[in-house]
């Protein structure tokens, strides 16, 4: 692992330091006592031995063995009260971490969230299911602490051996110290061979884990799909289940061949850790067997040294094993950091919002032009243009004109990549991002209804007001509906969380969206597409209801449907990312242009 690597996990568990310090803690306890309660029953039996040895009475021996099991007992009640608190901090480790990655997430530059590669790196930071990221890398670290208190032990419990054996053997036997010496440098030689080679073995599993990511993160999505009733509609009714099923068989298929290779690597690492722990073993073994021969050790301190040996072995396997899943981690902690660290490119500014009791305000558009991120085509080119908001405004064009963009703009979810839009003649950039967002209601064409209360989805927040909820309820055309509601604004929207909750249609849903944006009281009111998913005279319903609806605010419709048109002051009539035409629909029906295309291809359907 390299200095980036660690810096990745202490990046990764720096909010954990920071509010949690108890887990740390608890972790670091739980290591020593799990890494040196073994090492009581290794002395103890030595000494046991060289006491039964000795021919000691049995009351000494009961002594001894009082003292190892009452050792015993007192540490696994404190490893084991340590244990149960640290996996309860575990369980609820995945809260923990996605907290500061969801205030990212809504906190984050709009630009980010449209962007495929962020979308995916926080599915990979997501993909361990139950477990976050953050409670795996505390259970390896765990583990890797213990296995290092455990070679702290054992070197502690057998260098003694060696110094004794070294300084016994120059004083005659075999004639010469430097036995111990080779025994000595034959044993670390075998464990850096066993180090080198897992960490071999562990690049390898490590490498399978990063191929398999992909697979995991697309069988992921597709388990969301098949698990929402909603997206099981057009499954079924378009007959797809057999291109999900070949796409799962392929996934299992690349998964089973990954699976397969991490297998022979972990096998090949396990048969390595095992033949130097038998190798390592044996010498020592023989090792303390001749210095017992020799008198210099008990036949106890055979036990004794050799199981320490024995346990240091395995401690430095079990490391080793555990780095192979801390360096899988790596990646994923890298995609956290950078996750987390994403700039915000957009200009915060500090100016705050003017307050006008008219609720109007001058808009233009200076020279605009943009072209989304990592693309060379300018969407809306060179857009010059001034309007006054209070007054009714509908925007038209083909698909791909530019007009959901243009709103996208005026909102600032991105900022222009040329020129300028202004507010009462000051660049929209400098204003307060929070209070000029106070500015609109807006009902954007993939808009969301959530599966909270209808009255938490009116209200955007907790706090309802009900006589004001209600109103834009019955504003938005679904008064006769919520009258028909047991539980009024306490209905569960979807039956997702809530047995009792009711299933709203599609044209209801969208008049919830309406709802929301006349409850936030805005001075401007965007609709994009408000009346798509309604029914004809639901939509007639709304368009003559529209004045009653937004009130003496300032309203904006884009629509493919011209109708809205006619209720409209001023129409925008956008092509190619620039607006071609304007005016009222009684100048441009009579004009030669776009509008009148559209128009002319749409009259059957209004007379």
């Amino acid at each position: 692992m390299s200095r980036k690597d660690w810096k990745n996990i202490v990046a990764l568990l720096g909010n954990l330091v920071q509010k949690h310090k108890d887990v740390l803690i608890s972790m670091v306890c739980l290591s020593i006592f799990m890494g040196t309660r073994p090492f009581i029953a290794v002395i103890l039996t030595g000494m046991l031995v060289d006491a039964v040895y000795a021919g000691e009475s049995i009351g000494e021996l009961l002594r001894y063995a009082a003292m190892g099991v009452g050792g015993i007992f007192l540490m696994s009640v404190m490893e084991g009260i340590l244990t149960m608190f640290f996996n309860r901090k575990l369980e609820y480790m995945q809260e923990i971490q996605a907290q500061p990655m969801n205030q990212k997430s809504m906190s984050m530059d709009y630009e980010y969230l449209e962007d495929v590669g962020i979308h995916e790196m926080r599915q990979r930071i997501e993909k361990f299911g139950g477990w976050s990221l953050t409670a795996i890398t505390l259970s390896v670290l765990n583990k890797i602490m213990t296995a290092a208190t455990t070679v702290l032990m054992a070197f502690f419990v057998v260098v003694p051996m060696f110094i004794r054996g070294s300084h016994s053997l120059s004083e005659g036997f075999m004639g010469s110290w430097l036995m111990s010496i080779l025994l000595f440098v034959v044993v670390i030689f075998l464990v850096i061979t066993e180090f080198q080679m897992g960490r071999y073995f562990s690049k390898k599993v490590a490498d399978a884990r990063k191929e398999m990511s992909n697979d995991e993160t697309r069988n992921k999505y597709y388990l969301e799909i098949l698990s929402g009733y909603e997206k099981q509609k057009d499954l079924r009714i378009c007959k797809q289940q057999n291109l999900y099923e070949k796409e799962f068989r392929r996934i299992e298929s690349n998964v089973k061949r990954t699976m397969n290779k991490m297998a022979h690597y972990i096998m090949l690492d396990i048969f390595t850790e095992q033949s130097v722990s038998a190798v390592t073993g044996f010498l020592v073994y023989v090792f303390a067997g001749l210095l017992a021969c020799a008198g210099i050790i008990s036949i106890g301190g055979v036990v004794t040294y050799a199981a320490s040996i024995l346990k240091f072995m395995d401690a430095i396997g079990r490391a080793t094993y555990q780095l192979s899943w801390l360096s899988g981690n790596c990646a994923f902690a890298g995609d956290y950091v950078k996750y987390m660290g994403l700039p915000q490119r957009k200009h915060e500014g500090t100016i705050p919002m003017e307050k006008r009791q008219d609720g109007k305000f001058s808009v233009e558009f200076d020279h605009v032009s943009f072209k989304y991120p990592g693309s060379e085509t300018y969407v809306i080119k060179d857009l010059n243009l001034k309007f006054v908001i209070g007054e009714r405004m509908a925007i038209v064009g083909r698909n791909g004109s530019g007009k959901t963009t243009f709103i996208k703009l005026l909102c600032r979810l991105y900022d222009v990549t040329e020129g300028c839009i202004k507010v009462n003649g000051i660049d929209i950039r400098k204003y307060d991002y929070t209070e000029y967002c106070q500015l609109f209601s807006v009902v954007f064409q993939d808009f969301q209804v959530f599966a909270f209360p209808l009255g938490e989805n009116v209200a955007a927040g907790t706090k309802v007001e009900e006589e004001r909820a209600v109103d834009a309820l019955n504003r938005a055309g679904l008064g006769e509906c919520y009258g028909n509601l047991e539980k009024g604004l306490s209905t569960n929207i979807s039956k997702e969380f809530d047995d009792k909750g009711v299933t709203f249609s599609g044209g209801e849903k969208q008049k919830i969206a309406i709802a929301r944006a006349i409850y936030k009281n805005a001075p401007f009111v965007i609709m994009d597409e408000p009346t798509a998913a309604l029914d004809p005279e639901s939509e007639c319903e709304v368009y003559a209801g529209f004045d009653k609806m937004v009130g003496n605010k300032t309203a904006i419709y884009i629509s493919h449907r011209l109708a809205s048109c006619r209720f409209c002051e001023d129409i925008l009539v956008f092509d190619g990312g620039d607006v071609i035409q304007r005016g009222k629909h009684e100048e441009l029906e009579h004009q030669e242009g776009l509008y009148r295309e559209l128009w002319d291809a749409q009259a059957q359907y209004y007379t």
